[in-house]
């Protein structure tokens, strides 16, 4: 039977609601899973899981940062920082371009991004919307 914390999680309607300082663990684990699904089988991640995968970012963001640990993780470094990648179709769409111009951009190094397959890439969305607003990385 699920504790009085364990529900006060679950809505009426059934969604889960995900604290903030627990979405980037969240995140990190969907996006390890997802990347590995991608480069299994080459398929490409659905609006709606883009779309959490956004709000998880958005949540991560706004977390307090963790207190010092006193018990047996004492001294664990903290995680990295998270970063939300999109596809290259999507990434097309934002800029208003090919998909092959997007990847030529990856290549190039323009924008930051991962190979993930052959032809398959993941673009850093923060490197993305600097791109389209004309700033360049720190």
């Amino acid at each position: 039977m699920a504790s009085r914390a364990e529900r006060s999680l679950v809505r009426p309607d059934g969604s889960v609601i995900i604290p903030p300082t627990a979405a980037g663990d969240v995140l990190r684990a969907l996006v390890r899973d997802l990347t590995a699904r991608v480069r299994a089988d080459g398929g490409e991640v659905t609006p709606g899981i883009r779309r959490l995968l956004y709000a998880l970012h958005t949540a991560a963001q706004h977390a307090e940062p963790p207190a010092v640990a006193h018990g047996s993780d004492a001294g664990t470094a903290p995680p990295g920082p998270v970063t939300v990648e999109v596809a290259v179709d999507e990434a097309a769409e934002l800029l208003e371009c090919t998909p092959e111009y997007v990847r030529r951009l990856a290549r190039r190094g323009t924008l930051t991004a991962r190979r993930i397959g052959a032809r398959t890439w993941a673009i850093d969305r923060a490197a993305l919307a600097n791109y389209r607003h004309g700033r360049t990385a720190a």
